[in-house]
């Protein structure tokens, strides 16, 4: 008996510690050259909910004027505003095929299939003057990309504010984050947007820091501290 008290003890003991240290660990500021947290798009998406609203699967046709062009926080062009304000969204690896055929102005169509939260993923983008298309379909295998270890490399520090336009969502109908009037788009996680569900409004004057890219395409950014003007909330510990 008198060696198995002793055996919890140091269990116990060895339990606190490790418990310490991750904590510490957890807490423990980020050194000025470290790399910006992952962009949620390389992340691997959470287990399957069943309870969750899947994407659905009917097909839908629609035409607009391109207002302007959506970028993610790499700065790959990943969709489309429309002149009603709809949304049309394609894989990053689309958007160059897109924008070679299709310019804010132009009229397109878009054949697809409307998403959970009220986007249109596209199968075919369709410029309706010049005839010309852009189809949804796998990269070549020969294509080249960075690991996913260092497609965060070329983010900036970034800040933005501004009246929320749209609300986006993730695949299954989970808020995901904002775009704004001006065209900035304001990545959150799922997780991290169920914090705020009275700024994911449209018309809501929210602000943001975090990492990201703005380029001739527009401004797009992973946030890393989420709120109004003047009042952050930071989503990562000491990230910034």
């Amino acid at each position: 008996m008198k060696a198995l008290a002793i055996a919890l003890k140091s269990a116990g003991l060895i339990a606190v510690i490790t418990g310490a240290v991750t904590c510490a660990a957890q807490n423990a500021p980020m050194p000025p050259d470290a790399a910006p947290p992952p962009v949620a798009g390389n992340a691997p998406p959470p287990p399957l909910d069943p309870g969750a609203a899947q994407p659905a699967t009917t097909a839908s046709v629609t035409t607009g004027v391109v207002k302007r062009y959506l970028i993610n926080p790499e700065g790959d062009i990943d969709g489309l505003l429309l002149g009603d304000d709809s949304l049309v969204r394609f894989p990053p690896h689309v958007g160059a095929s897109v924008a070679a055929i299709a310019a804010p102005g132009d009229s397109i169509r878009v054949n697809g299939f409307a998403e959970p939260g009220g986007a249109l993923r596209v199968q075919q983008v369709t410029n309706t003057r010049s005839g010309q298309s852009a189809i949804d379909q796998p990269p070549a295998v020969n294509t080249q990309r960075l690991p996913p270890s260092l497609r965060g490399v070329g983010l900036v520090k970034l800040d933005a504010s501004g009246r929320v336009l749209k609300v986006t969502t993730a695949p299954r109908g989970e808020p995901d984050g904002v775009l704004l009037a001006d065209g900035t788009v304001i990545k959150l996680t799922p997780p991290g947007a169920r914090q705020f569900p009275a700024l994911l409004q449209p018309g809501a004057l929210v602000a943001a820091h975090g990492y990201g890219t703005r380029n001739r395409f527009g401004q797009s950014l992973q946030a890393t501290s989420f709120g109004t003007p003047g009042n952050l909330t930071p989503l990562y510990g000491r990230v910034d």
